[in-house]
């Protein structure tokens, strides 16, 4: 747990190194100097994100990622945070490795073009996990038992 003090600190120690911009509200925010960044029209890039990833644990308003309708289903009663499908920007579901792939499920229904996109994260995923641990979140298993109805698919990892 960092503290705001020490975040503070440490963007002060960085001042002439980070891009001082505004936010939505008037909100201070930091990036690296000549980042790229979308001009928002672009939709984001389908994404698998981790089990317990920052970009669900780390916002004070967690809505502006994860959908309220599918918060209780995502993070679950003990803390745990389901590895989820980010969609143009947003939770679409959640995923998971099982031999041969990466089995997907989306709480709607998706684009093919979506589809395509977490296909190819799945196949990048799979080589990545190659050498580790295929199974990483087995002992997690016990949850997709609780999902509610939604597409599954299996995308493969080669």
């Amino acid at each position: 747990m960092v503290t705001r003090a020490r975040a503070r600190a440490a963007l002060a120690d960085l001042a002439g190194r980070l891009e001082r911009l505004e936010g939505p509200d008037g909100a201070q925010l930091f990036d690296l100097p000549g980042a790229p960044r979308p001009d928002g029209a672009e939709p984001a890039p389908p994404r698998l994100m981790a089990m317990w990833d920052s970009v669900l644990l780390a916002y004070a308003d967690r809505g502006r990622v994860l959908p309220n309708a599918y918060r209780r289903t995502v993070i679950r009663a003990n803390g745990d945070v389901l590895p989820t499908l980010l969609v143009d920007g947003y939770v679409a579901g959640v995923w998971r490795p099982v031999a041969g792939g990466i089995e997907a499920t989306a709480f709607h229904p998706l684009p093919d073009e979506a589809w395509d996109g977490l296909a190819a994260e799945a196949r990048s995923l799979v080589r990545f996990l190659a050498d580790r641990e295929p199974e990483v979140y087995r002992r997690h298993g016990h949850w997709w038992s609780r999902l509610p109805e939604a597409t599954v698919r299996v995308l493969p990892g080669g």
